[in-house]
């Protein structure tokens, strides 16, 4: 199972980046998924999470500017992401939870993160 990421980039505080993950492979089915952020010298945090029907949870942080979204038949997870501020800068994963052919069991797999910078 790979995770890949996309749509990271320089923006100036107050514009919009759309990033999207492709989940491929040999997959029976992908469950929940999300996007993590890790800024220098600070800890992975969760940003936004989606379950396969489609609930979400955001981090209050990025509550009212960020929506989690998801196509199940694309296996692709999206983070549109506005009004963003320079704290909103790093670098950011996804992460599925999913079950690949063959086995019996869910497993957690992440993507290798895509640079968000945004600038003052």
């Amino acid at each position: 199972v790979q995770l890949q990421a996309s749509g990271g980039g320089l923006v100036q505080a107050g514009g919009s980046l759309r990033l999207s993950c492709v989940v491929s492979g040999r997959i029976y089915r992908v469950d929940d998924m999300g996007w993590y952020r890790q800024a220098p010298g600070k800890e992975r945090e969760l940003v936004a999470s989606i379950t396969r029907a489609g609930d979400t949870m955001y981090a209050d942080s990025v509550k009212g500017r960020v929506t989690i979204s998801r196509e199940n038949a694309k296996r692709t997870v999206y983070l549109q992401m506005n009004g963003l501020k320079p704290e909103d800068t790093a670098v950011y994963y996804c992460k599925c939870n999913a079950r690949a052919q063959g086995y019996w069991r869910y497993d957690d797999y992440w993507g290798q993160g895509t640079q968000v910078t945004v600038s003052s």
